[in-house]
């Protein structure tokens, strides 16, 4: 069984949103590590979580949520990551990158309500955050994390995988339902190219937030596997 946890969050998040995950964990005896991304740029970002990768005393399950799935497939490929877990997360390949994932998205898929980039950073509009991101969250935690949004970096967008982790290392990958940030099709697809080993829970894109107990199942699968 693998002994330690690393958590990645996302864009327009930080890592104190995995709270009720890591609770979880926690009280399973589980040493959890929450990587602080700056969410400016992939290389960033991934040196963020290698930081907290070096220090680790033996392998560890890294988890990423939406753009963390980004940062864990090409942080992945260090020696201390013996699986990953993806949260209603981008899992992309070699060369791509979320603007390319998002580039083309399906007919009458939502689209996530993402501002013109200001200095370089993204938000999403305030208005339409919850409806997107925390549809299944009570009305004033969604109004809190859209009046407390991180600025997501242009560049942490455009960043493209090298090497993707899962080519090499077991994953799953945990789908949210009803997510609004990342349709559930392809996150499916994702999992499915990727070789996961996939659940789906009913969920916003917040699932993490909203489902702590399904998004700690799946990192428990990976953990014992």
């Amino acid at each position: 069984m693998i002994h330690n946890i690393v958590l990645v969050h996302g864009g327009f998040v930080d890592g104190s949103g995995w709270q009720a995950v890591y609770d979880l964990l926690v009280a399973d005896d589980y040493r959890v590590s929450v990587v602080q991304n700056p969410t400016l740029s992939l290389a960033g970002d991934v040196a963020a979580t290698h930081q907290v990768l070096d220090a680790l005393d033996g392998p560890a399950v890294l988890v990423g949520h939406s753009y963390g799935g980004v940062v864990i497939s090409e942080a992945g490929t260090h020696p201390n990551v013996a699986a990953l877990a993806y949260i209603a997360a981008f899992a992309p390949d070699k060369g791509e990158s979320v603007n390319t994932l998002i580039a083309d998205p399906p007919p009458g898929a939502p689209v996530p309500p993402i501002l013109p980039p200001v200095n370089g950073f993204l938000l999403l509009d305030r208005e339409k955050f919850a409806a997107s991101f925390a549809g299944d969250l009570p009305a004033q935690e969604a109004a809190f994390m859209a009046d407390s949004q991180v600025p997501w970096g242009v560049d942490a967008l455009g960043g493209t995988v090298t090497e993707p982790a899962w080519r090499g290392k077991p994953s799953w990958y945990l789908v949210a339902a009803d997510d609004r940030m990342i349709p559930p099709p392809a996150q499916h697809a994702m999992a499915q190219r990727a070789g996961a080993t996939v659940a789906q829970t009913p969920g916003s894109h917040s699932v993490y937030l909203s489902q702590p107990a399904a998004v700690a199942d799946l990192i428990r699968q990976a953990a014992n596997a």
